[in-house]
């Protein structure tokens, strides 16, 4: 399968989290909250069929809990003692970045993930923190060169 901007942004958005102090769980969480995120808004928003679907495991949860990396807040909920971020009632899990991430990348993700650290910690907190300096500065100038290449890695 090939490396898209949607694996990229989550897994630069992950390699942020983890940069500004979340665990990998909680990181790998937040970089599929906001890689789905971002797909949605490009798309305006539509509603996708089906409980779960192919963006994570149905949340039971009726109060919404939030946190911020920086300016940037998410929807959390608690599953067991771990927190994970949500996104239309879903929950994003370790898994589910496994899944839909990692996955992509065969056996390479570990060289990935050490590349996406890399980038990420050329840059002060204050561009990890601001939600469009990191999509201006971070993302957008490598999303479609790192794609390929990790597409390309990854034997796709």
């Amino acid at each position: 399968m090939k490396v898209g901007r949607f694996q990229v942004m989550a897994v630069l958005q992950a390699a942020r989290a983890k940069q500004l102090g979340f665990s990998d769980t909680r990181a790998k969480s937040w970089g599929l909250n906001r890689a789905i995120f971002y797909a949605a808004a490009k798309r305006g928003f539509k509603k996708r069929p089906g409980p779960g679907g192919a963006m994570g495991h149905r949340a039971e949860v009726k109060a919404k809990e939030t946190l911020l990396l920086g300016d940037e807040m998410a929807y959390t909920s608690k599953r067991g003692t771990r927190l994970y971020f949500t996104i239309g009632g879903t929950i994003q899990t370790e898994a589910d970045f496994n899944k839909q991430i990692e996955s992509r990348f065969g056996t390479h993700f570990t060289q990935a993930w050490k590349e996406a650290l890399a980038i990420v910690d050329q840059y002060p907190d204050e561009v990890l923190r601001s939600q469009s300096r990191f999509f201006s500065e971070v993302y957008r100038p490598r999303r479609d060169n790192l794609a390929s290449k990790w597409t390309e890695m990854s034997g796709t």
